[in-house]
Order: C-alpha cells, then structure tokens, then sequence
C-alpha cells in the first residue's frame, strides 16, 4: 500500500529516452506524431504525447512503482481512414485496456488504468493489415503519462541473459572456409581470397586455376583477369606444419556475380554519419586482425555521407574531405585481400542529405545540406541523371559493390543496374529500402540484392518481421541473386541511440544469424569490429552455419510448419543434405500478450516430427552451432528450444 509519507509525481513518457523503450519496426516520435508533426486526433490537437506507426511496441518496467497509467488514444488524422487499429495496455500479461477499432477521424479515447503492484506495462498499437510495409497506419498516446511513486522512473525492459559460447575453437590444423562458387564477368578485374582458419605461417596452392589468373602462396589472394566465359574447376589447397586442407572451387565466368550471398560489414548501424577514411580502414583491418577474414568475411561498405560535390572528367560524384584519398583507400582494402562497397540514390539528396545521381541542373550543384533541411529533396528525382557517370567513378576507384538507396522503382533500378554493367568492372548491386513483392521478379532480373523491409532494429519486433516473414518471397531468390533483409544488429550497434550494446538477448542473436542462414540473406556485419566482443565473434565465426548461409544450391529456407509455437525451417544443400532451423518464436504475433518479453519465460521442449519438414526415414543429426554429431534418429527427434532461441540442425540420410 501507498503510505502516507509516499509521494507520487507525473512522469511524461514523451520525457524518456524513447529509443530505449521502443521494441517496435520503426521509431516513435516524442511530443509529435510519427511524420514529426503536431498530434492531432479528430481535429483535437495535443502539444504531448508520443507518435508512432503500426506494430507500434513499448515496453517499460516500473517494478511495482506505478499507480496509474493515463493517455489519450486514437488514429492520427494524417493516417488511413480505411485501416483499423487497436491500442492495449497490458500489466504483467493481463489486458487493463484494449480501444476499439480506430480509424483516422475517429475521436479519441480515454485510458486510464491501474498499474498497482504491476511489474511490467506494455502498450502495444495493432493493425489489421500484417507485415511491415504499413502505409500511414498511424497511431497516437496523446497525454501519456505515468503516475509514479516517490522518484521512481520506468526503466526499459532489457533481459540480457548470459552471453554463452557454443562453438569450439577452430583446430590449428588448416580449415578451408571460403564460398566454393564464384562468378566474374569476362575480362573484368577477379579477386578471391582462400578464407583458411589455422595455424600460421600457412602456404597456399591452387591447382587447375584458369588462364589469366595469378595466387599469391603467402596470402591466399587471387587476382587477374579471365578472357573465356565458361565453367573452371580448381583445387584450392593450405598447409602448415600440422597439416594441409583442400576444396574445390567452381568458377564461372559469364554475366551473373554474386553467386553466393555477400559477406561483410556496412558502417551504417556503427558510425552513421561519423563515417570517415580513417574508420573505414580500421575496419578493414579489423576484418583481418579479428579472423573474419579467414571465415569467409570481405565487404567493407560504406554507407550514406561520403558524398561531396558533382565534379571532375566523368562529371560524377566526388567525395568529400572526409575522404580525402577513396582511391588509395580501395586499393588499401583490396591489398588486404577485401572488397570494397559505397553507397548512392537516384534522388537530388541522399536520406541523410547528402548529394544523389540526379539533379536539378545539367552538370549536377548540389551541395549537402543539414538533414533537417533536405526534405524538400529527399524522395524527388531530378531531371538529369548521372547513373553512366557515377558508376565509371566508382569502377575507376575500385568499388566491388553498390547499396542503392531509395524508395524503389524499376525505373531507376533498370538504369543503375545498366550502368554498373557498362562500368567495366563487377559491382554488386543492392537495392535498399522496402522493395515491394509485387515487382520481385523485376528485382530479381535487374539487381543481385534487394531490401525486402524497413530498416531493421534491435528489438525481437523488428528481427521477426525482417526475417520470419519472407517465406513468400524465397521463390525469387538464388545464386545471383538475393533477398535482403538488411544489415544484422549484432555487437554494438548505434540505432537511434547512442553505440549500444544489441537488445536481443543472447538466444535472439543466435536465431538471428540462424535465420539468416536459412534464408540465404546477405549478411552484413553492423557494429564497429575493433569492437568486436568473444561472444560476438564466435556469433559470426561458425563455419558451419556460414557454410549453410553460403551453399552453391542457392536455395532459401522455407517455413514448412508451426507447431504448439515452434517454426520450422528447412532449406536443402547441395550434397543433398538439409538445413533445418528449429525456432521457439512462441507464438509471437498471435495474442497482444505475445509482443513482450514478461521475465518469466522457459525453453520449450519440442519433439521434431520428421514428416512435418515432408522428410521420412533415417537421418544422421549435426547440432551446427556446437558442431557435435547427435547420433541418428528415425523419423523424430526430441529437443529443447531456448525461448526465442533455435536448434539449427543438419540432416543428412
């Protein structure tokens, strides 16, 4: 019971550090709705409150320390007037509030509720179109406020758990780890490097290697140039003084790259726009000083700010002083035997506001401008295009591979991707954000990634509606060719906060390079990796799993059942065996309850009934993240399955 000495005070949610509440897709505005303008509900306007988007998800721990919750609900009137949505407060699993159905128009509600004795109070907004591609689903918690006891504050709900390690350390005998299926384009620049774990000093051969190209024995790299289309095997071999390794290597020359999914990192969810020459290269050391490198790691992209003016003989974009040397900085990359990305738009400005590939004027002009000003240019495309002219910059400077930002159209994605084709070297060609289903073949024709979502977050939200939900569209992918579902929130990532440690709990982190695994999605480091932690490292250094992610089939998993709150995930390799993903999702999405994590969760034990995977008979079973054989089954096999963890298994007859 409140006593008499207990005082109580009113604490604002749109006072809070929002980011570290929300657990939703997108992010909710404080004391504006979500488009950053003046709440209003019904024509009534509200100078408080926090606005945001459908599945709209905050979670706060106020450990017995509130009394009441109060807001005012509704649709904001710049959203839909066609699409439903309903608001909850929920106290420790129970339903204190659900509004009805609300359209824009519709006038508020009012919530108020009870929160004595209450652990933990999410809000949740909920909408009845599904997926992540909401299109003005917009919702308000005008006035919201806690009443609280004392100097109390609502803390965010952060379980981390412990950061447990599953996979062995590499044995220092030599391990061959790099993709066994590369792609180059006839008489265009080849590099490859023999990703090898082991002891060093290790020596390199390659057997069958195809005219024109030259290995070098102390690093493993690979270079040159081959004239003949066609398909070369080679033997690709390392040895020290325990012992030697070799895999073969297929090599097809002819008009398709990326033949396996991109690895690597982008500087987006670590430096934003800090992003500079000097952070640039650190990372590309780090790729190699870490080992990445030797599992199969070798994109170092740059994402949005690099961008000055329009200038120089191709009348192409030139890099501003915070890369003062992009070519040598390339070179550096590629010495390390890396790949090097850069990022554009089609629009006048870039989403952070920096120059595009088009213009209002002949010769391009455009200068950067301060994000809070670009708006009136973010999302236009100019008259004159310069796609022809960037992309002969960017070969010239040595780029291997390209995000191209904005909201897609085939228009713009069919002139980039000509371009790159013409440039004269192999760029890969990523297409970011929120490519629409409809139009996947186009995307699958013209590029050889492409976004299928938001921005991801580190929130479980975020991870299941960027992942969990593209079943649909593993028909469009394949060697080549792949579907996207942005950079990983692994390590410390800085998204829409300050450099953090991730949100998802260790068992969250492991589904999620699990699932993108199984999909055959790209996987693009996000944190700084001189910050690299042992648990974050052994995350990203299981060649297993990575071989899974990277097999020459190209096939994505598919969700084959969901079962009492378990998916299952099957993706078939190329030696005939399967990938299957044993997911405790819990029935996420399913009740209003399920969003939210409430602290007393417990693994789930799971019988795997083979025939629910359309497999039958006997299976030798391989635990890939322990990489321990488990034995042979027949036609089932029992497990326990973390809450919101996975079993990734390996299945071969």
């Amino acid at each position: 019971m409140l006593s008499c000495a207990e005082q109580t005070r009113t604490v604002w949610i749109d006072d809070l550090a929002l980011p570290s509440f929300s657990q939703s897709i997108r992010p909710a505005q404080s004391k504006r709705n979500y488009l950053k303008k003046t709440i209003t509900i019904a024509g009534v306007e509200y100078a408080r409150g926090v606005g945001a988007i459908t599945t709209s998800v905050l979670a706060f721990d106020v450990n017995g320390r509130a009394k009441r919750f109060a807001a005012q609900v509704g649709a904001d009137d710049q959203g839909r007037n066609d699409a439903p949505i309903t608001f909850y407060v929920i106290g420790d699993r129970d339903i204190l509030f659900q509004s009805r159905e609300m359209k824009a128009g519709d006038p508020a509600e009012t919530v108020d509720v009870n929160l004595a004795g209450i652990k933990r109070v999410a809000l949740l907004v909920t909408d009845h179109i599904g997926g992540v591609r909401k299109n003005r689903t917009y919702c308000n918690w005008a006035d919201a406020q806690f009443i609280m006891i004392g100097d109390s504050l609502p803390k965010p709900v952060h379980d981390a758990g412990e950061r447990y390690i599953l996979t062995p350390e590499p044995p220092p005998t030599p391990r061959i780890n790099s993709a066994r299926l590369f792609g180059a384009t006839p008489g265009h620049p080849f590099l490859y490097t023999i990703a090898a774990t082991g002891q060093r000093p290790m020596h390199f051969s390659a057997a069958n290697l195809p005219a024109g190209l030259v290995l070098d024995a102390q690093t493993g790299i690979i270079t040159g140039k081959i004239s003949q289309p066609g398909t070369y095997l080679a033997t690709l071999k390392a040895v020290n003084q325990l012992g030697e390794a070799t895999q073969t290597l297929t090599i097809r020359i002819g008009d398709t790259i990326a033949l396996t999914p991109p690895m690597g990192w982008n500087g987006w969810n670590s430096w934003a726009g800090h992003i500079d020459q000097d952070k640039v290269i650190a990372s590309a050391e780090a790729m190699v000083n870490t080992g990445l490198r030797d599992h199969g790691w070798s994109y170092i992209n740059l994402d949005d700010t690099w961008q000055g003016v329009r200038s120089g003989p191709l009348t192409a974009l030139q890099p501003n002083e915070k890369f003062p040397d992009i070519k040598a900085m390339v070179e550096h990359i590629h010495s390390l035997g890396l790949k090097a990305g850069i990022y554009s738009t089609p629009y006048i400005y870039s989403y952070a506001g920096y120059v595009g590939a088009s213009s209002d004027f002949e010769n391009g002009g455009e200068r950067a401008e301060p994000v809070k000003e670009k708006r009136r240019n973010t999302a236009l495309i100019g008259p004159y295009r310069f796609e022809t002219n960037d992309a002969r910059q960017m070969a010239e400077w040595g780029f291997d591979y390209l995000k191209y930002d904005w909201r897609i159209d085939v228009h713009s994605t069919e002139r980039m991707a000509a371009a790159l084709k013409s440039s004269g070297r192999d760029i890969v060609f990523s297409i970011s954000n929120n490519a629409p289903i409809e139009k996947a073949a186009d995307w699958s024709r013209l590029t050889n990634a492409w976004r299928t979502g938001p921005d991801i977050k580190d929130s479980w939200t975020s991870l299941y509606y960027s992942a969990f939900t593209l079943d649909p569209w593993a028909e469009f992918a394949g060697p080549g060719h792949w579907n996207d579902p942005d950079m990983m929130v692994l390590g410390n990532v800085s998204i829409g906060a300050e450099l953090h440690p991730s949100r998802l709990c260790p068992d969250e982190q492991y589904t999620h390079m699990s699932i993108y695994s199984l999909l055959a999605a790209p996987l693009l480091i996000g944190c700084p990796l001189e910050q690299l932690d042992a648990f974050t490292l052994n995350l990203l250094t299981n060649d297993e799993v990575i071989a899974i992610n990277q097999d020459p089939l190209g096939k994505p998993g598919r969700c084959v059942a969901e079962i009492m709150g378990v998916q299952i995930w099957v993706k078939p390799l190329q030696d005939g065996s399967f990938a299957v993903g044993l997911f405790n999702t819990d029935g996420f999405a399913h009740s209003p309850q399920s969003y939210f994590r409430w602290g007393d969760e417990t693994a789930k034990r799971f019988k795997f009934e083979f025939a629910r995977a359309r497999l039958s008979g006997k299976f030798s079973l391989r635990d890939v993240w322990r990489q321990k054989d488990l034995g042979e089954f027949i036609d089932a096999f029992e497990t326990t399955i973390p809450y919101h963890g996975v079993v990734l298994l390996r299945m071969s007859r």
